[in-house]
């Protein structure tokens, strides 16, 4: 007979054990999506598929014994940082200069959608008659924002409408609306490059891979142990100067996710070391360095998606969810008529469009997995690699805060 304190270790998955599970889990969702050709007509990352997959088996368990189990996520985060420093890594200034009228458009672009976001939030709260400061919960503190953005700002707004609940209806429509960001984004581009028959650049198929490899067979660059070790070093040298400047960013008083200074620590590695070092093998567009990216990409989507509460879903009432539909379309509508055409209507919108519908409705790295798994089947886009992580990281949370405070008001 299982005691009590057996009991908690098994419901309370330590840090290593979550971080082995994430991994059998990941290949699950490889297997899964092997199996059934749809979700890769349609672009489903393997993270997704498996994550969500053990996340609905926790949901059967919740509710059939009522035990519930969480898993560390320190290695979750701290795969976040590798992720976005091999994004830095990975980009040059001379991409990010041709980038500045593209980043600059996604940027307009993703601000006028969040304000759309939330219109479409505040009209459906009043349209079903729900309490106030419910609008601002259902459309960018919870979508674009995420979890993070709900922990944080939903005590004050049920401060300011006097209104309670506001934590548990935010964490259940992030929830969701990360699960259908991980299902949209892949779909979207599918229908674009079908529609318009569209293709990578010639100049693009030249450059080395950003994260992950393609599932073509004809690629034949070696990976081997010294280009993976070379990589892991420069991603840690990186990633320590990261710390470091996190460390002193946050005694001045700002709060920023440290996955920022590692992200523009690897861009400036990137863009002065080879120059002074040039007989150094830097591992920029590399295949090594993008294997160690999609892996701390995919794990980290693994463990957050296995980790999701999906029993938390049942705070959603029907008009909460028809109002999380409005704003699904309105991602959909958004980026097929308005995003897609203005940033070209080539292959790299394409692609930016998957990205784009991931992170209006999910998060980041549910974007860069979107996006991933988009070239990985019809060829590299560089380009919404490098824009579509900088506006999440530096504009979108400022802008949001704003946002928040106007909306949150109605």
């Amino acid at each position: 007979m299982l005691g009590p304190g057996l009991l908690a270790d098994i419901t309370n998955i330590p840090e290593f054990e979550t971080f082995t599970l994430a991994m059998i889990v990941y290949f699950g969702g490889v297997a899964i999506t092997r199996r059934f050709s749809l979700l890769r007509e349609f672009n489903i990352p393997e993270p997704v598929v498996g994550g969500l997959g053990l996340a609905l088996v926790l949901l059967v368990q919740h509710l059939g014994f009522g035990m519930d189990i969480s898993f560390g996520t320190e290695t979750r985060d701290l795969l976040l940082v590798y992720f976005f420093t091999s994004i830095g890594i990975n980009s040059r200034f001379k991409d990010l200069l041709a980038g500045g009228r593209p980043l600059a458009m996604l940027l307009g672009l993703t601000l006028v959608f969040m304000i759309v976001q939330d219109v479409v939030g505040v009209a459906g709260a009043r349209l079903f008659g729900l309490p106030s400061g419910t609008g601002v919960l259902v459309g960018t503190a919870s979508l674009i924002g995420g979890h993070g953005t709900v922990i944080a700002w939903a005590p004050e707004i049920a401060r300011l409408n006097s209104t309670g609940g506001m934590m548990e209806l935010g964490v259940a429509n992030a929830t969701l609306g990360l699960i259908v960001a991980a299902f949209l984004g892949g779909p979207i581009a599918r229908f674009l490059i079908s529609r318009d028959h569209l293709a990578p650049s010639h100049e693009d198929t030249r450059e080395g891979p950003v994260v992950g490899l393609s599932h073509d067979p004809n690629l034949t660059e070696e990976v081997s142990q010294t280009s993976m070790m070379a990589s892991l070093l420069v991603l840690n040298i990186a990633v320590i100067i990261g710390f470091i400047i996190h460390g002193r960013v946050q005694a001045a008083g700002v709060n920023l996710p440290l996955f920022v200074p590692c992200l523009m620590v690897g861009i400036v590695m990137s863009n002065t070391v080879p120059h002074v070092f040039p007989g150094w093998h830097w591992p920029a567009r590399t295949r090594a360095l993008a294997l160690l990216s999609d892996y701390s990409l995919s794990i980290f989507l693994t463990i957050s998606l296995m980790s999701l509460q999906l029993w938390t879903l049942s705070g959603l009432g029907l008009a909460l969810i028809l109002i999380l539909a409005v704003q699904a379309l309105a991602a959909v509508v958004f980026t097929v008529f308005v995003l897609f055409p203005l940033m070209g209507r080539d292959y790299n919108a394409a692609v930016l469009s998957a990205g784009f519908a991931g992170f209006v409705l999910g998060a980041t790295p549910t974007a860069i997995a979107n996006m991933t798994a988009v070239r990985k089947r019809y060829g590299p886009a560089p380009l919404p690699f490098i824009i579509l992580p900088i506006v999440a990281a530096f504009f979108v949370d400022l802008a949001n805060v704003g946002l928040i405070h106007v909306f949150s008001q109605f």
